[in-house]
């Protein structure tokens, strides 16, 4: 009897386990990172190599890392949302991190859809974005003027998430660096 019923078992709690995965929402899933320092990195820059792109770079402003990549189909919904963003607010430092590319793919793919970015940093292997916990591109964070990460946007970002999530952060961010208070973790 035991022979019959073991295998039903193990095939309810398969589906159980299963429908549970299946509900969850990957964009929901907290970043480690949140409230800890950004993770330090010194890569080349995709324009110019003999330029070192590096957090240690951006400490004492508030700034913005997209991951993004060429190969990356959702990056491209989002380039557009990222050229109008930095066009509409002068202010903000959009420092790109180009994960898994080609030089020439990257560069190409930027001058036909424009550059955002501040600075962009060229990580061929991808080791960066996993010390960053990227597990699929394209991946937003926000970075205080300490050099802390308060925000992670998983996905490509819309209109909605930059209106209502992304803009709010970067302006009560760059409040606080303005009148030197402490603020709480962001998600």
């Amino acid at each position: 009897m035991w022979r019959y019923l073991l295998p039903l078992v193990a095939f309810i709690v398969l589906v159980v386990f299963l429908s549970v995965g299946l509900s969850l929402d990957p964009k929901k899933i907290p970043s480690p990172l949140i409230g800890k320092p950004a993770p330090t990195f010194s890569l080349p820059d995709l324009h110019d190599a003999e330029k070192i792109v590096s957090p240690e770079s951006m400490k004492g402003q508030v700034w913005v890392l997209n991951v993004w990549a060429s190969w990356c189909v959702s990056c491209r919904a989002e380039h557009s949302i990222l050229n109008e963003l930095v066009r509409s607010n002068k202010d903000i430092k959009l420092v790109g991190l180009n994960y898994k590319d080609t030089l020439w793919k990257g560069r190409s793919w930027l001058q036909q859809r424009g550059n955002p970015y501040y600075a962009n940093a060229f990580d061929k292997e991808g080791r960066v974005g996993i010390d960053w916990g990227v597990y699929g591109v394209p991946e937003t964070f926000v970075i205080d003027a300490e050099g802390y990460v308060r925000y992670k946007h998983t996905g490509p970002l819309n209109w909605q998430s930059v209106q209502q999530e992304l803009l709010p952060i970067l302006k009560e961010l760059s409040t606080k660096k303005q009148v030197g208070a402490k603020y709480e973790n962001h998600i």
